[in-house]
């Protein structure tokens, strides 16, 4: 796979920000204890799916104190509609238990921290860090591990080496913003299936020779 240039990288984040200045997540949330709790329960979970689940949910949960006093049983009613539910509510029950012991009822704003507590991985503390904290992270899905290899923006043969590829390859003026613009590109223009580069506004720059021209 041939890698963009330095220049075509920077082409590639100054029309993605034109199209789109200021990117967030699609997930619903009203703070950051609710944002961590919506990362936790995505994992393979639509975004769509998620927010219908905490919908009800995040109106009067919103605080590790509250989620405790819910319950694992009520918390499974309110996102059984999601997978894994059960393991998800077990997991956010327990990590609101930590935040509660450890941590004042807040959410840390260290990698290390959020990776300890239970459900939480790399991937989950880079959106909250990203998000809810403005740290320049990069948290690799499936839609950014696709997309960076697919266009030659940041190859790698795994989620942890494309993350890496992607730190170091980006400019660091899009660096705030660039997780969000490459989940939203995935996911509705570099689609996995066929992706729709007579609408993309950087197929002339992006590497895929697989490219649609009509």
């Amino acid at each position: 796979m041939a890698r963009m240039t330095k220049d075509e990288i920077e082409e590639f984040f100054r029309r993605l920000s034109t199209a789109n200045p200021n990117p967030t997540t699609e997930l619903n949330y009203t703070n950051v204890y609710t944002l961590l709790v919506a990362v936790v329960m995505s994992a393979q979970a639509t975004d769509v799916g998620v927010n219908k689940a905490t919908a009800e949910l995040f109106r009067t949960v919103d605080t590790p104190e509250k989620m405790v006093a819910l319950g694992e049983g009520a918390l499974i009613e309110h996102i059984r509609t999601i997978g894994l539910f059960r393991n998800k509510a077990k997991n956010v029950i327990a990590l609101s238990e930590k935040l509660i012991a450890g941590h004042g009822g807040e959410v840390p704003a260290e990698r290390a921290a959020l990776e300890a507590l239970p459900g939480v991985g790399r991937k989950t503390a880079n959106v909250v860090l990203n998000t809810a904290f403005g740290q320049s992270t990069m948290a690799v899905d499936t839609h950014i591990f696709r997309l960076s290899n697919r266009t030659g923006l940041a190859p790698g043969k795994d989620v942890r080496k494309v993350e890496d590829a992607l730190l170091r390859r980006v400019p660091e003026h899009y660096m705030r913003h660039a997780h969000h613009w490459l989940i939203l590109h995935g996911r509705y223009v570099c689609r996995a299936r066929k992706p729709d580069c007579m609408s993309c506004v950087v197929a002339d720059v992006c590497r895929y020779k697989g490219k649609a021209t009509h």
